[in-house]
């Protein structure tokens, strides 16, 4: 009898951990069903309305009584007088902003696709936009694309900054170079116009433990260089003859854009700091993206394309972030004095 018991129990519990577990399945099918069609959503944040707030918590702290009284009197009558200067008048010009920081791969380069396309749609000749480069570069291609997208202002006819705070090397600066003006932190990294490519060799290590490795292909350079195969001097002479292709190509796009650059002397894979980057043409002005916007006296709106993640990779993620912490967690324990 105390058998029976015992195995009912485990058999209820083994239906409950099942029927939890379907549950989870149907859950996450239902929230990826409901994901599709709605990939992303575009967030408007109004940065002008969040340096008032600043500016108001600041002077309720530091002004009078009376002094505020006098300030908003004072900022009424000055706001109904532009108001009916404006009245039946176009409206002012605005500048959008956007943050593109990205690495290797330039994954963010589909949010900035879509926060590009946004802003084209309402924005015009007196509108400005500003884009905030932080990026060492990466795959040619992604950013090569990236670029690209930049351009699609350019082409609009719409005044484009970029403003390099940190970073803006290799692919980071084909981006910036597109741009009608760029700007730069003192001490921001800036150009390494140059090309980089290396790739490890295991061949005499698996030659040493008797492994054979093959590859087969069809067309002498279809494979130049491999990790297992043994590499020849054709193949090595062909990859630096592709990687100069391509630096090749980087030059005349930055050249198309900054005319005034001597290559010679800055597309050598160097990089700078902002300071000596102005000093070679290769930014227009040492200021950061702060600085430019509280100087602006036109609205202010950050563009943030945001995409959604079904329930698979929002799991992903977070084992992810899980396994990070986990690393850093054993990085700080076997760092630590014992």
């Amino acid at each position: 009898m105390e058998f029976l018991y015992e195995y009912g129990l485990f058999l209820a519990k083994a239906v409950t951990l099942v029927a939890a577990i379907v549950a989870v399945i149907v859950a996450a099918a239902a929230a990826n069903r409901a994901g599709k069609g709605t990939k992303g959503e575009l967030k408007v944040h109004n940065l002008t309305d969040k340096f008032h707030e600043y500016e108001e918590k600041l002077n309720h702290q530091l002004l009078s009584d009376d002094q505020l009284k006098a300030r908003d009197k004072a900022r009424k009558a000055d706001e109904k007088a532009k108001a009916k200067a404006n009245k039946g008048q176009e409206r002012e010009g605005r500048l959008f902003l956007i943050d593109f920081k990205a690495g290797i791969d330039a994954a963010q380069v589909n949010q900035l696709r879509e926060e590009i396309s946004a802003l084209l749609t309402v924005a015009e000749a007196k509108d400005e936009v500003l884009v905030r480069v932080e990026s060492g570069g990466g795959m040619v291609h992604a950013y090569g694309l990236a670029a690209s997208q930049l351009d699609r202002i350019r082409q609009a006819k719409i005044p484009l900054t970029i403003a390099v705070d940190k970073v803006a090397a290799s692919g980071g600066y084909m981006m910036a170079c597109v741009a009608d003006k760029i700007i730069a932190a003192p001490f921001a990294i800036v150009g390494s116009i140059g090309v980089i490519a290396q790739i490890p060799n295991f061949n005499k290590l698996l030659k040493k433990h008797d492994i054979d490795f093959e590859q087969h292909t069809a067309g002498d350079f279809k494979r130049t260089l491999t990790m297992f195969g043994e590499n020849n001097d054709a193949g090595r002479e062909k990859f630096r003859e592709e990687l100069e292709q391509t630096h090749v190509l980087f030059k005349e796009f930055v050249q198309r854009y900054r005319p005034e650059l001597d290559l010679d002397k800055v597309a050598t894979g160097e990089h700078w700091f902002g300071l000596q980057a102005k000093d070679l043409g290769l930014v227009d002005a040492i200021q950061t993206s702060d600085d430019f916007l509280m100087a602006q006296g036109k609205e202010i709106l950050q563009l943030q394309y945001e995409e959604k993640k079904n329930l698979a990779k929002r799991f992903g993620r977070a084992a992810e972030s899980a396994v990070e912490r986990g690393t850093l967690k054993l990085a700080e324990l076997t760092q630590r004095p014992h």
